[in-house]
Order: structure tokens, then C-alpha cells, then sequence
């Protein structure tokens, strides 16, 4: 039996009470942030022009669109609850590779609203969809990721596919086609970072991989290797493709457990320099007009993500390891206003932005930098960052989630609401219809 086909098996095999707790807590903690992000992302420009575009080719009214009043089909109600989630880029990443549950659970909470799935059952496929992307993800990984392709994109079409179709009752033959139909849409380029395009990667992989499912649900045929096979996702898309990581130790050790939650909206590279940033900013009390110049040494992938020296939006800054170190001395602070047009453009932060030096260390993590400032008076300060806040060296409490919740959907639902959604979301697993978890999140 080959890769794929014993992908397909395990996850149509696959029991609810075979998930250990803790791994089924850690669905809870991921859904708890995806919806937050979810309707954080939702007033923003992105959205708007998303549904000025699509909403005429729409089908019936089968779901909400998160922190909105709209409702669509379940298709496009993925698609735009899978971007409006990556939009801030504050969602949660696993530790090696991909964004998790943008592509998932945003195919799974839609179809969930309109046929009153159970939350037990919505967490069990989410946790098979996970498994599913990062496993196929991680076989091609770095290689793939290191030529430009956005993984999220590529290996989130499997996680929607498998999670969909455990859902609906996929057949092992059914389930793996739904991976094959997957592979062949799998797409993301990471030339278009710091666009609106970004964020269309997990949508259109929430939406591709939902689609999969349901086809095979009607027999529509694939190839039944096209993980693996000589032309298929694994060779075509690396030269070093591991088959073996598709299958090893399935249903002992589960990807979700490897979950991270982001405490700033934005790439997981920079997370390390923001903490030194800040540390010394509030350590020494630090201002801009005090700072000759400001060193960074960072891992060589923060550089290929984030070298963006001249940001002139706020999405773009997200991209700019030069801005982040920057905004963070001025403001003291990184929220979502430091990736606004505004701050980029701010004076004082292009001044500081141009006395900033990145330098790549190969010894260095992704979660790793050290900050070193040199001050007008003669000293330098430094700071090295083991572990960024958010990584599994320094992970973010429940409660930190659920005041990173409140800051992105109190401004949207309002106090009430959102301690309602913090409710259901945390409860999940008994709840008899997951959708209410949609209804909730929709603006009133």
C-alpha cells in the first residue's frame, strides 16, 4: 500500500476516542485563536473587495462570514473565512512549517453551520486535517518552502480535503481521491507576499480542499498516489521529498501538539527580534533620539521573508524585519496599529528604520535573534532571544489567547458576544451543533 492510500486509511479509520485529551485541548486552543483572527481580519479592505467581486456568483445562504453580517454558500463562506484568518497574519503556525488552521477549520465551520455538525466531530477532523497537511507538508519541507512556494497554500489543501472528507463519511477509495483531487490544486507562491494575495492562499485552500472532498463524494476519480508518485505532489514539487514522513508513527504522535500562537500579527521570524526589541526598550527606556544604530542578527530565512528595507504599507511592513525592530523602540509596543499605513510611514519610524542592520547566522532558529543598540552616548545594549514569546519554549497561556481574542472581536462583536464565542469555543467538544460557533461569531 502506498503513502497516499494508507494517508486515506488511517484517516476514514481514525476514532474520536483515539485522540489523546491533551491533543483534543490544543484543537480547542487552536479554534479559540483561528475565530478570533477570523474576525479581526474581517473589516479590512480585503474582505470588502473579496465579496464586491464574488458575491454576485454566490449560491444559497449556507454560512456566515465571521465578524460580518453576510452570509453565502459554503464554498465561498471558506474561501473568505480562510483569508479574512491570514489576513493579520496572527494566526497560529506549527513549529516546523505551515499555518495550521487557516486552510481547516475554515472549510470545516462552514460546512459544520449548514448541516448542525457536532463539535466533537468538527475537532476530530480538524485534528486529522492537521495531521494531514503538516504530514505532506513536512515531506517536501524546506526545500519547498525554500524555492518559493507557500506552504500553507500547497499542503492546506490536503488538511481541508482529509478534514472534509471525514466529515461526510469518505471511503478509504473516496478518500483517496479526495487527496489526489488536493494535490492537483495545490497551490502559493511566496512572490506575492505583502499583498492582499497572501491571505488567498488558505482561503483557496479551504475552498479547493472542500471541493476534493465533495467531488469524491460523488466518485470523481484521481490518481491514487499522487503524493507520491514520480509526478505527483511530493517529486514534482521537491527534489527531496520523504515519503516516509506521510505515514511515520501514524496516530501515535499528533502535528497539533506542535501548535504555536502568535502574541504579534505578523511572521514568526521576526517574533524574536520584536522581544529584544521591546525587552530593551522598556529595560533601558529606550527613545528613538537616543539610538545611534540598531544591529540584528537573525536566522537566514528572517531575511529571505522579512528584508523588505523600505515598506510603504502596513501589509508590507509586516514583511520587514527593519520596520518591526523600528516600530517596537518607538511605540514601546506591537499591536496591529504598528502594521498600519500610518505607522509605516511615520517619520520617526523611517528614521529609525534606516539605522537598522540585519546579518544572517546560520546557527541561529527561526525563533532566535539578538538585538544589539548602540546609543549616541557611547554604550551598547544587547539582548539574545532563546525562544520567542508564542514558541514552544515560551508557549502563550489560555488565558493569554483568550485576551488576544478580546483584543481582535470586542471592537467587532462587542463584550458580550465575544465572551459568548470565548464560551463556545473553549466547550466545543460537547457542543451538539459546532455552527453555533458561526452564528456567534457573525456580527448581529
Amino acid at each position: 500500500m502506498n503513502e497516499t492510500q494508507t494517508l486515506a486509511r488511517f484517516l476514514v479509520n481514525s476514532r474520536y476516542e483515539d485522540i489523546p485529551q491533551p491533543v483534543r485541548h490544543e484543537a480547542a486552543r487552536a479554534l479559540l485563536n483561528w475565530v478570533g483572527c477570523a474576525i479581526g481580519g474581517s473589516g479590512h479592505e480585503t474582505i470588502d473587495r473579496t465579496l464586491a467581486a464574488l458575491t454576485p456568483f454566490a449560491g444559497a445562504a449556507q454560512a456566515s462570514v465571521l465578524g460580518r453580517s453576510e452570509r453565502l454558500d459554503i464554498l465561498h463562506t471558506a474561501l473568505l473565512n480562510g483569508i479574512s484568518s491570514h489576513l493579520l497574519d496572527f494566526d497560529d503556525t506549527h513549529a516546523r512549517a505551515i499555518h495550521p488552521s487557516a486552510p481547516v477549520l475554515p472549510a470545516l465551520l462552514a460546512y459544520a453551520e449548514w448541516k448542525g455538525i457536532s463539535g466533537a466531530d468538527l475537532l476530530h477532523a480538524f485534528i486529522l486535517g492537521v495531521e494531514a497537511e503538516c504530514r505532506v507538508g513536512l515531506s517536501v519541507y524546506p526545500e519547498h518552502h525554500d524555492i518559493g512556494w507557500h506552504i500553507t497554500g500547497t499542503a492546506g489543501t490536503f488538511g481541508a480535503a482529509a478534514a472534509i472528507g471525514k466529515l461526510i463519511g469518505l471511503t478509504e477509495q473516496q478518500m483517496t481521491w479526495a487527496l489526489g483531487i488536493a494535490a492537483t490544486q495545490a497551490s502559493g507562491l511566496q512572490e506575492v507576499f505583502g499583498s492582499m494575495s497572501k491571505s488567498l492562499h488558505p482561503g483557496r485552500a479551504a475552498q479547493n480542499g472542500m471541493s476534493a472532498a465533495l467531488l469524491a463524494k460523488q466518485g470523481f476519480t484521481s490518481s491514487e498516489r499522487a503524493i507520491e508518485a514520480p509526478r505527483g505532489f511530493g517529486h514534482v514539487l521537491s527534489t527531496k521529498f520523504d515519503p516516509t514522513v506521510v505515514t511515520h508513527e501514524l496516530g501515535e504522535h499528533y502535528e497539533l501538539s506542535l501548535n504555536m500562537y502568535k502574541p504579534y500579527a505578523c511572521g514568526l521570524v521576526v517574533h524574536a527580534a520584536i522581544d529584544g526589541c521591546l525587552q530593551l526598550q522598556q529595560e533601558h527606556h529606550l527613545k528613538p533620539e537616543d539610538i545611534d544604530a540598531i544591529a540584528l542578527t537573525v536566522c537566514p530565512r528572517t531575511l529571505q521573508l522579512t528584508g523588505n528595507k523600505t515598506p510603504s504599507t502596513g501589509l508590507e511592513g509586516k514583511f520587514s524585519v527593519y520596520h518591526v525592530a523600528a516600530a517596537a523602540i518607538v511605540f514601546g509596543i506591537i499591536s496591529e496599529s504598528q502594521f498600519s499605513d500610518a505607522c509605516v510611514l511615520d517619520p520617526r519610524v523611517i528614521a529609525l528604520r534606516a539605522r537598522v542592520t540585519a546579518t544572517p547566522d546560520d546557527k541561529l532558529e527561526r525563533t532566535q535573534a539578538t538585538v544589539t543598540i548602540r546609543l549616541k552616548d557611547g554604550r551598547s545594549v544587547s539582548r539574545h532571544i532563546e525562544h520567542a514569546l508564542g514558541t514552544l519554549g515560551r508557549p502563550m497561556r489560555d488565558a493569554d489567547l483568550e485576551t488576544k481574542f478580546r483584543g481582535l472581536t470586542e471592537d467587532v462583536l462587542g463584550a458580550t458576544q465575544t465572551s459568548e464565542l470565548i464560551a463556545l469555543c473553549w466547550s466545543v467538544a460537547s457542543l451538539r451543533d459546532a455552527g453555533e460557533i458561526a452564528r456567534t461569531a457573525a456580527r448581529k
